[in-house]
Parts: C-alpha cells; structure tokens; sequence
C-alpha cells in the first residue's frame, strides 16, 4: 500500500528551511542551546502544536536522516522507548512506537506511517522525513496502555555549510488521558532540547554501533 504523503508535503518541509511560516498565530515558545521552539494553540484539542528550528553541530545531515530512520539504533539511544519495531499489519506497513510515561500515568503508544525522500534541490541535498498516525491500522491495543491517535511530525535536514546540520521539526501530538497542561508544557520545552542532545550523541556513536551489527 502506498504511503498517503503527497509531494507538497515534502516542499513545504523543506521550505521552512528557508523561510519558516510562523504566521496565523505561532508565537515564540522557548529558546535554548540554539534551538528555537515555536507553538500555535490548537483550539480544538486545546494542546499545542509545535515548530522547532535549530542546528545539530559535528553531524552532518545524510548521517542525520540514518540516525533519525534506524528505529533499532533508536532503541539503543532513547531512554523513552520501551517498543520499537516496524511490521507488515494485516497487508499495511506501519511503525509501532510504545513509549515510557512517569509514574503514575499510563505508557503511550503510537501506530503511524512515514516516509523519507532524499531531494535535491537546485543542487542543494536535503533530506525530508513525514510521519502521521495510521488509527486504521489493524494493531490491537493493550490493556493499560492509551494509543495516540493524532499524531503528526516532519523533518527536514540539510547541511549548515560546515560540519552540523540544519535541522526543521513540525510536530503534533495528542496524548489523551488527563496529562495537567503545565506538564505538557514542561515535556515540550525541556524534551524538545533534550531529543536534540541525545540525537547529536546518537550521530557520534552510529559508526560504532554499525560495526558492532
């Protein structure tokens, strides 16, 4: 079954690149250690969506978007992942994603799809990666576990002209469940920062983790 993302999609990601689109109500999140996080408040939902701008130094953007797609690699690296694999699902491919909660509340996990295309662009390489939820996907839910069922996030990844990596992040995510929004608020601002942190370390040990395989 093909992948349900469409061309623009994959323009408009990189195209943040250049020119981030922070009108209709984006406002300035938090800034920290280079990365620029910007939020819109989704009223239906009354959570947040999410754009992050910043760049990985001493990574560079192909080595990236391997790090970023090697979901076993992932589970070496993020200490949030408790499953991780990638399945054929009743005839349809789909990523599960289950991931640790602190106690007292219940683990999430996700079922979704995605795809990477590698562009070039006016002799530019970037490297662009779309996930979104598959709701329809026949994985059964487990019992204590609440499944995320609106979940979206892009990436665009393109060299900064020397030895890191410009990188672009859009996402969304409804964790149901009665999470308190300061909470919320506090995952977004220090595990945004924090994913890019570990993500850098995640690029300087790949080679080795590649030659242990």
């Amino acid at each position: 079954m093909s992948l349900q993302f469409k061309d623009e999609e994959f323009q408009s990601a990189w195209k943040e690149l250049d020119e981030p689109q922070l009108e209709g109500g984006w406002e300035l999140f938090t800034e920290t250690m280079g990365v620029k996080i910007y939020r819109l408040h989704d009223k239906e939902t009354g959570l947040y969506e999410y754009k992050v701008f910043g760049v990985l130094n001493n990574c560079n953007a192909e080595l990236c978007a391997e790090v970023y797609m090697d979901l076993t690699y992932r589970k070496n690296w993020d200490t949030y992942v408790k499953e991780l694999y990638e399945k054929d699902f009743g005839g349809q491919n789909a990523i599960y994603w289950e991931v640790k909660y602190p106690f007292p509340m219940s683990n999430r996990d996700y079922v979704y799809m995605r795809e990477r295309r590698d562009l070039d662009v006016d002799g530019r390489k970037i490297w662009v990666i779309l996930a979104r939820s598959a709701p329809e996907t026949p994985c059964a839910e487990k019992s204590g576990v609440l499944r995320v069922k609106d979940y979206k996030q892009s990436v665009a990844l393109e060299s900064d002209g020397g030895c890191g990596t410009k990188v672009f992040m859009n996402y969304f995510d409804n964790p149901g469940g009665m999470i308190p929004t300061w909470l919320v608020n506090w995952a977004a601002k220090t595990g945004v920062p924090g994913f890019l942190t570990d993500m850098q370390k995640a690029c300087s040990n790949y080679s080795k983790f590649c030659a242990k395989k």
